[in-house]
Order: structure tokens, then sequence, then C-alpha cells
């Protein structure tokens, strides 16, 4: 008996499977470049971090203020008397001498420009004479000459007699008034009356 039934399939007709694909090797040329690019952009990164810090800082830094200025002369120099010498002569003028130390508190130097006094009959000569050179934090004695020009123009007692004394200094010039103290003042009175005795008004 003969009839035709389904065909079969043949083998050679079955379609095959795709051939697998071979997995990519890892850390081949591909991957490689990527992680030299991301090395390279991360210490760029760093680089670019670390400017930006050391810029921040240098621009944010603490800066020192401008230095303090100078304190005037009157504020840095003190005056102190030491002693009296009065001179045994007749000679006219009549003299006597007395010695002051000054000294400078701060580092800058003083100039002492001049020394005057008050009292119309007497004039002042100083030794070494001035203008005169104090240095930054040091000292100097000055002998003061003192010439009675008119007793009648000076004091019976001095009381508290001072000195007019003219300084600078890099901040100023400046005149000040220096008081030198009791004993100053009882020597002051004991020479004028040795000098003039009894001319004085």
């Amino acid at each position: 008996m003969s009839g035709i039934g389904p065909v079969e399939p043949d083998g050679d007709t079955r379609p095959l499977d795709p051939p697998p694909v071979a997995p990519r090797p890892r850390g081949g040329p591909r991957t490689r470049m990527t992680r030299r690019h991301r090395g390279a952009a991360a210490a760029a990164f760093l680089t670019v971090a670390a400017l930006t810090a050391g810029t921040l800082l240098y621009v944010t830094r603490p800066r020192p203020g401008p230095p303090p200025e100078p304190r005037f002369p009157s504020q840095t120099t003190s005056f102190r008397y030491l002693y009296m010498q009065v001179r045994d002569t007749d000679a006219r003028p009549r003299e006597f001498e007395f010695t002051i130390q000054t000294f400078t508190e701060s580092d800058a130097p003083v100039t002492v420009l001049g020394i005057s006094q008050p009292y119309a009959g007497l004039s002042l000569i100083s030794r070494p004479e001035t203008p005169l050179r104090v240095k930054g934090g040091g000292s100097r004695k000055i002998a003061v000459t003192v010439r009675v020009a008119d007793c009648g123009k000076v004091p019976r007692n001095a009381g508290l007699p001072f000195l007019d004394v003219t300084l600078r200094n890099t901040r100023a010039k400046e005149a000040h008034s220096y008081i030198l103290g009791a004993c100053y003042a009882r020597d002051l009175s004991r020479a004028l009356e040795e000098a003039c005795g009894n001319e004085i008004r």
C-alpha cells in the first residue's frame, strides 16, 4: 500500500545553532586604554585641586598689619638731675653748672635740639652743645652752664623750676617741659643766692 505521509525533515535541513561568541579577553587594549585615561584624569584632578587649595591659602593667609607708629619723643625721653657745681669767681657774668642725664626708652634715637629755662635773667649753654643725639635705648650726660646776666630778674626762691627742652625723633619735633625735682630746686636756689647775694629782688 502506498501513500504520502508527512515529510520527515532530513538531517541536512535542520537549522544550525549560531556559533558561540568567544568572550572578550580581560585586559585587552581597549580596557588598558580606559584605565590609563582614568588614571590621567585622576592625576589631573588632584593637581588642579592642590593648586586651587594652595591659591586659596595664599589669598586668605593672614597678613601682618602696618608697623606701629613711633611714639612722640617726650613719651620716650626722660631727664634726671645729678648734681650742681658753683664756681667761686668774681667774673661777670657769674656762672654755675649743673649736670643732668637723659634717657631714651625706645629703640629709636632722639635728638635734643635745645635746652632753655623760663627766667629772663639766666642763660644756658650745654656741653656737648645742642643739637645732640641720644641713641635708642641709651643715655647721655649733659653739663649745663648757667650764666647770671641780671640778678634782678631771677627768683629768690626757685620753687619747682623746670627745663624747656626741644626734642625730635622720627615721629615729630616737640617742645616739652621737665621738672627735675626738689633736689634741683634746692641747689638752684642756693646757687642763685651765692651768685647774686642781696641783688636778688
